[in-house]
């Protein structure tokens, strides 16, 4: 038990590190487009910002989904990559389909996987109201600034 435990806090943390560079990079490149998307017209870059923060989290869920699988076969929870990927997903996004389950003594890693996913997904819910937030408070200053 202890051991799933200390194998699933270096997974977990793997993953926050990858959502916390992710975080870094989309901070940076707001910041370095923020005087082209303070300019009218508004909308479009307000949609734009969405598309490149959705398409960014999907990329960093689907890496951290990998995290998981491929450690499940280093540790040869699973003997090939495929079911070891579907049961990530299934756990990562907490659907808990059941119809693959762990063996009994790599069990508690499905939970944590399962607790790995509610939490990326909550941080990257924060990430796409963050950059939207930001980006209109800025546009909203410029018109202000504007008057």
């Amino acid at each position: 038990m202890i051991t799933q435990i200390a194998i699933g806090a270096v997974l977990i943390l793997a993953t926050v590190v990858i959502a916390a560079l992710a975080f870094w990079l989309s901070e940076t490149l707001v910041t370095w487009a923020s005087p082209w998307l303070i300019r009218r017209p508004h909308p479009p870059k307000l949609v734009l910002v969405l598309v490149a923060a959705v398409l960014m989290v999907l990329g960093v869920l689907t890496l951290s989904v990998w995290v998981w699988a491929f450690a499940f076969v280093a540790l040869g929870v699973f003997d090939a990559l495929e079911p070891a990927a579907y049961f990530s997903i299934v756990a990562f996004t907490t659907l808990g389909f059941g119809d693959v389950l762990l063996p009994m003594e790599w069990r508690i890693l499905g939970g944590l996987t399962a607790a790995n996913g509610l939490l990326n997904i909550g941080l990257f819910t924060a990430l796409l109201v963050e950059a939207l937030r930001r980006v209109r408070s800025e546009q909203v200053r410029g018109v202000v600034d504007e008057r």
